[in-house]
């Protein structure tokens, strides 16, 4: 398999599981060494470096609560300590707590603001100091259709990922002239370990009527289009939101 991130290193935030896995590990198989980022699932991230180093990749845990801007700092200081930089950083980490907004507690919004919006730009921050000595770097920041259109019960979800679409796009203006792109996915029905149950038979056919290549999305779905936009060959594809949903919108 061809290795073209063979001398980069990669941080995926929130990668024990889900979507943030799936990029990991096909990073890892392009040759990037990865930086598993989690909160709290220690034997799932375990579980994620023992599948890449099993694969001939090369990994490392990067345990840290991201809405923390000292932990932050601490796990990207360490990062560079072992690899001198930090090329591609994948804002993945995520958190939903829905609920109407007339029913939503002053914690719920912020939770989710802080996990999925000060946690993108704790990151980004810090690992952009690197990227902006050796000029070069690729942001990748994983949204949600929900930032694009709403979605209802899902207020502080939506504004988050609105907002990070936002961010995305401020970023790349402010860091483009360094041979840094920063662009932001924004994927659909994805089936994760998560999501796996969390539809009725009857609402899964619903769902499968209205996106148009018929079929759910997986997390190699979202991690191929992660890894094309990190590559050299989308250094000119900046700024941009791209929807990963079989057509749905």
């Amino acid at each position: 398999m061809d290795k073209e991130f063979e001398g980069k290193v990669s941080l995926v935030t929130g990668s024990s599981r889900g979507i943030g896995k799936g990029i990991a590990l096909k990073l890892a198989s392009l040759g990037s060494k990865v930086a598993i980022n989690y909160r709290s699932n220690d034997d799932e991230a375990a579980k994620v470096l023992s599948d890449i180093e099993h694969g001939g990749g090369e990994a490392m845990l990067a345990k840290c609560d991201i809405t923390d801007s000292k932990s932050v700092k601490a796990m990207t200081r360490e990062i560079t300590d072992k690899w001198e930089k930090i090329d591609i950083l994948v804002n993945n980490a995520g958190i939903v707590k829905d609920t109407l907004l007339l029913r939503m507690r002053d914690n719920d919004w912020d939770d989710v603001l802080n996990t999925n919006l000060r946690g993108a730009y704790l990151c980004t921050k810090f690992a952009l100091r690197t990227m902006m000595d050796n000029f070069w770097g690729r942001i990748v920041n994983i949204s949600s259709l929900a930032g694009i259109t709403g979605n209802m019960g899902q207020a502080n979800y939506s504004a988050s990922k609105g907002g990070l679409i936002a961010f995305t796009k401020a970023v790349a203006r402010e860091v483009g002239s360094r041979n840094i792109t920063s662009n932001v996915i924004c994927p659909g029905y994805i089936v994760t370990e998560m999501t796996g149950g969390a539809f009725a038979e009857d609402m899964q056919k619903e769902l499968l009527a209205r996106i148009p290549v018929s079929r759910f999305g997986n997390p190699e779905d979202v991690a191929n289009l992660v890894a094309f936009l990190a590559s050299e060959r989308a250094s000119y594809v900046s700024a941009q939101v791209i929807s990963i949903d079989g057509g749905l919108i």
